[in-house]
């Protein structure tokens, strides 16, 4: 092999590799670090929450964000990002951090993920995702219903909640952070229903 083949095929390696690189995906978690504990009532018995698998459509249960483009109105296109994802698939990611955030604000133990002790008291919430529509560069609209079922003799309460989060920038990343901002506030309106044993107002 000549001295210019040894360079051409250099340079080739080189620009796949190049190439490789920049398609590395990136990954965004919806786990909010800076959620505020409620307020427990005096005395209150330590709970455990045990939250089921999140029911979404099947289009949205994927490792890869789905996202629409700004000025793409409500039309069947979106886009799905193999260069941009979740930790884990939307579903898991979304039941991980509601289930952590619930506990973490109720400072209850989490179930969903460390089982509980015999005779604790638990709350079962099924939580389910009826809209999620992320818009590159202008806002996430997500509609969420649940319920919950109370460790006591209460009857069950079924809520629902529309967020619509504003995003600030233009960039997936924004885009990440307005999705972990609706889930946080989904976790805040689960935990006050639990602690009322009702819909947020």
């Amino acid at each position: 092999m000549t001295a210019t083949n040894i360079r051409t095929v250099a340079l080739v390696a080189a620009v796949l590799l190049a190439g490789c690189a920049s398609t590395a995906p990136q990954y965004y978690s919806l786990a909010d670090a800076t959620a505020v504990p409620l307020a427990a009532g005096p005395g209150a018995a330590a709970l455990a929450i045990e939250l089921a698998p999140v029911a979404m459509p099947e289009r949205f249960a994927r490792p890869q964000l789905v996202v629409r483009q700004k000025g793409a109105g409500e039309g069947p296109q979106v886009d799905i990002l193999e260069e941009h994802r979740w930790s884990s698939s939307f579903d898991n990611e979304l039941r991980d951090a509601l289930s952590s955030g619930i506990a973490g604000r109720l400072g209850a133990v989490d179930a969903t993920r460390s089982g509980r002790l015999r005779g604790q008291p638990v709350v079962r919430i099924a939580v389910q995702l009826r809209q999620f529509d992320a818009v590159q560069g202008s806002r996430v609209d997500a509609g969420f219903s649940w319920t919950l079922r109370p460790a006591d003799e209460r009857p069950p309460a079924a809520c629902q909640l529309s967020i619509s989060e504003p995003v600030e920038g233009g960039g997936i990343d924004a885009l990440a952070r307005g999705a972990q901002r609706a889930t946080s506030k989904l976790a805040d309106a689960i935990a006050r229903s639990v602690t009322a044993n009702a819909c947020p107002g």
